[in-house]
C-alpha cells in the first residue's frame, strides 16, 4: 500500500508504517508530502535566494508556477516586456492565449507539442493555432492515416485529393451514401463514428489498431482491452471478457473480478485498511469490503485504492479519456503497450499488432 506507480516504497522519501507513508521532513518544514511522499517542494527553492520559486511564484508538488512577468524553472527570469504586451503577442486570432494549446512566456508561445521525437510538431504556429491532430481520423503520427491517407494537412485542415471529400477526406465521391449518412451508419448508438476506435469509410468501420482482435464490432463498440488490468491480466484471472465487460466466476465480483465475496478478516481489520489519512472510510466516497474500497458506482469518475482519485483529471482526445488506448489511474493515463502521450493518443510501435 506504500508503493508508488514505480513500485518504490514511499518514493524513497519516507518510511512505511501500517500501510501509510510517513514522509521525511527533518527540518519540520513539511516540504515533502503526498500519499507516497511523491511531492518534494525543496525542488522549488532557488539556490541563490534560498526562497521558494525565487519569491516570484508558488510551488506545487516540486514545480514552480510563476507570477505575471516571471519565468524559468524557479521563476528566476524577468520578462523585458510588460505583462500586457506579452499577453497581446500570445493571443491567437480566436482570442485565446496560445490557442489554449501552449504556454505564454514573455510574449512567445511554447506549444504543448505531443510529438515525442522533438521534430516539427503536430501543434505549431506563432500562437499554436495549427493542430495537425485535427487531420487524423485516429491520431497516429507514424501511420499513413493523415487525412485518411487521401489528402494533405495544412494547419489542421485537410485538402483532399481528387475523388475524396469530408473533414478528414474520409468519404469517397464514388460512395452512394452522403457523408452524413456514412457517419450515421458508422456511429450507431455511440457518440463518435466507429466509437472513436476506428476509421469510417462509406458507412463501414475499420477498427484500430488493425489486426488487434480485442477491438471489434460493427461500429468498433467492443474493446476487450478494458477487461485487462495494468499487468495485462484478463478479468483478474477470475472471469471472462465479453465485449469489454467482465463476466465473473462464482465467488468473485467487481469491474475486473478483483474482489472475493468471502472475507477472512474481521470488520475492524477490514475498516483499518480502508481508512484514509484523515481517518475517513474510503474518503467518504465508497464502501469497504474485505480491506478494499468499493467506490461509488453513481460517481463513475471516483477511483483509487481509497476512492481518493478523480478520473476526470485524465487527459482526453476526441472526447475519450486516455483516447480509449489506456486506463485512467488516479488522474493519469496508463497507456497500453505501443501507445504514448498524455492521453495515450500517439502510436509508437513500428507496426500495428
Amino acid at each position: 500500500m506504500c508503493k508508488n506507480s514505480q513500485d518504490v516504497i514511499c518514493s524513497n522519501a519516507g518510511t512505511c508504517h501500517c500501510g501509510r507513508c510517513k514522509c521525511d521532513n527533518p527540518d519540520g518544514n513539511g516540504l515533502v508530502y503526498g500519499k507516497f511522499c511523491e511531492c518534494d517542494d525543496r525542488e522549488c527553492i532557488d539556490d541563490e535566494t534560498e526562497e521558494i520559486c525565487g519569491g516570484h511564484g508558488k510551488c506545487y508538488c516540486g514545480n514552480c508556477y510563476c507570477g505575471s512577468g516571471w519565468h524559468g524553472d524557479k521563476c528566476e527570469f524577468q520578462c523585458d516586456i510588460t505583462p500586457w504586451e506579452s499577453k497581446r503577442r500570445c493571443t491567437s486570432p480566436d482570442g485565446k492565449i496560445c490557442s489554449n494549446r501552449g504556454t505564454c512566456v514573455c510574449g512567445e508561445c511554447s506549444c504543448h507539442d505531443v510529438d515525442p521525437t522533438g521534430d516539427w510538431g503536430d501543434i505549431h504556429g506563432d500562437t499554436c493555432e495549427c493542430d495537425e491532430r485535427d487531420c487524423r481520423a485516429v491520431y497516429d503520427r507514424y501511420s499513413d492515416d493523415f487525412c485518411s491517407g487521401h489528402g494533405q494537412c495544412n494547419c489542421g485542415r485537410c485538402d483532399c485529393k481528387v475523388g475524396w471529400y469530408g473533414k478528414k477526406c474520409e468519404h469517397p465521391r464514388s460512395c452512394p451514401l452522403s457523408a452524413e449518412e456514412s457517419i450515421r451508419k458508422c456511429q450507431g448508438s455511440s457518440d463518435l463514428p466507429c466509437s472513436g476506435r476506428g476509421k469510417c469509410e462509406c458507412g463501414k468501420c475499420t477498427c484500430y489498431p488493425p489486426g488487434d482482435r480485442r477491438v471489434y464490432g460493427k461500429t468498433c463498440e467492443c474493446d476487450d482491452r478494458r477487461c485487462e488490468d495494468l499487468d495485462g491480466t484478463v478479468c483478474g484471472g477470475h472471469g471472462t471478457c465479453s465485449c469489454g465487460r467482465c463476466v465473473c466466476e462464482r465467488g468473485w465480483f467487481g469491474e475486473l473480478c478483483q474482489h472475493p465475496r468471502k472475507c477472512n478478516m474481521t470488520e475492524e481489520q477490514s475498516k483499518s485498511l480502508c481508512e484514509s489519512a484523515d481517518g475517513i472510510l474510503c474518503s467518504g466516497k465508497g464502501s469497504c469490503h474485505c480491506g478494499k474500497c468499493l467506490c461509488s458506482a453513481e460517481e463513475w469518475y471516483i477511483s483509487g485504492e481509497l476512492c481518493d482519485c478523480d478520473d476526470r483529471d485524465c487527459d482526453k482526445h476526441d472526447g475519450l479519456i486516455c483516447t480509449g488506448n489506456g486506463i485512467c489511474n488516479c488522474g493519469n493515463c496508463e497507456c497500453w503497450d505501443g501507445w504514448n502521450g498524455n492521453a495515450c493518443e500517439i502510436w509508437l510501435g513500428t507496426e500495428y499488432p
